[in-house]
């Protein structure tokens, strides 16, 4: 059963119907069409024995912003030089910004406060080890949109929570000797809150990184090894060093220049043949199409080298499919 609601074309093609889990946003110019949109959607809700939250459903402008996911998207009024564009090229007058949502970043910040005021008496590892995957975490998921002016002030209202905490466990010294005594210059920041060993990470810490849309209808069930692996650095059906290979290479072959493409086959190659001295660290690695590999190796100076041990080879009789895995057997990997 598919779990997105079926919704008719004569509603209106353009309407844009977002889903993660229970959660859901319906984008549309029209409030008539939002509106037959939701009535829509609560039929088809009840007959999987759902209804849509009052608590939490809302229709509003863009221009107002609304929150999904623990983000708030809001569409802001801007002159052409900062204005977003239209799939068409079309300038919009106005640029959407992502962020966290003020809600999310309060009780975010509660939590923190929570921990420090249970830690009151906790020596200052205690208290420093606790915080740092609370704010890491927090910060990475975060790490994708317009999050930088949250982060610093979140990195403030700590400050002022830690400093705090600081002052009560020493009420009888000066701020000079307990700043001395709780705080260090780490990396060219000061005032970090460290022992000199274990320092509170912060919020700014984290780059931000923006996403970057999927390209057309991929997937990572599509079997296109090559794309997936460049995108996220790594894949599942891939050894860690190919997966880190194809990154470091853009996804194409060191030999030819060619970008590798689905259903290609490609081996791991030292740049420098072993038997020639050369090592078997990643800067004396790169990933070749199997005829360029052949090449290479013909050309080389290096041991050519049969279908033996040394080689990964499909195993026979085996189903031919988009994304098939091979066995390993060897120091040279192939994947199809």
């Amino acid at each position: 059963m598919s779990f997105d609601p079926p919704i008719p074309l004569s509603l209106d093609s353009s309407l844009t119907f977002v889903r993660y889990a229970d959660d859901f946003v319906c984008l549309h110019p029209d409030k008539e069409v939002i509106d037959k949109a939701k009535v829509i959607l609560q039929e088809w809700l009840k007959e999987v024995g759902l209804e849509v939250s009052d608590r939490k459903t809302r229709v509003t402008h863009t221009s107002s912003g609304f929150d999904f996911l623990g983000f708030n998207i809001r569409q802001y009024k801007v002159g052409k030089h900062k204005s977003g564009k239209s799939r068409n090229g079309n300038r919009l007058g106005f640029k959407t910004l992502i962020m966290p949502s003020k809600d999310k970043a309060k009780k975010h910040y509660e939590k923190i406060a929570d921990v420090i005021s249970s830690h009151s008496s906790a020596p200052q590892k205690a208290l420093v080890l606790r915080l740092n995957p609370i704010i890491r975490g927090w910060a990475n998921y975060y790490s994708t949109g317009v999050s930088k002016a949250t982060f610093a002030k979140l990195d403030h209202l700590i400050w002022q929570r830690i400093t705090r905490w600081c002052k009560r466990r020493h009420h009888n010294k000066s701020a000079k000797w307990v700043n001395a005594k709780y705080f260090r210059i780490i990396n060219g920041r000061s005032w970090v809150f460290s022992d000199g060993i274990f320092s509170l990470t912060s919020h700014a810490e984290v780059p931000i990184v923006r996403h970057t849309r999927v390209r057309g209808n991929k997937s990572p069930y599509d079997g296109d090894l090559p794309y997936w692996a460049a995108r996220l650095g790594k894949h599942p059906l891939l050894p860690v060093s190919v997966s880190k290979l194809l990154k470091s290479q853009n996804s194409k072959c060191n030999h030819c220049g060619l970008t590798f493409r689905d259903g290609d086959v490609w081996e791991v190659d030292h740049i420098i043949p072993c038997s020639l001295g050369g090592g078997n660290g990643y800067a004396n690695l790169h990933l070749l199409h199997r005829h360029c590999h052949d090449s290479k190796t013909a050309s080389d100076g290096s041991l050519q080298r049969t279908h033996d041990n040394g080689q990964i080879i499909e195993e026979p009789n085996e189903a031919k499919v988009s994304s098939s895995v091979l066995k390993t057997s060897g120091s040279r990997e192939r994947v199809t």
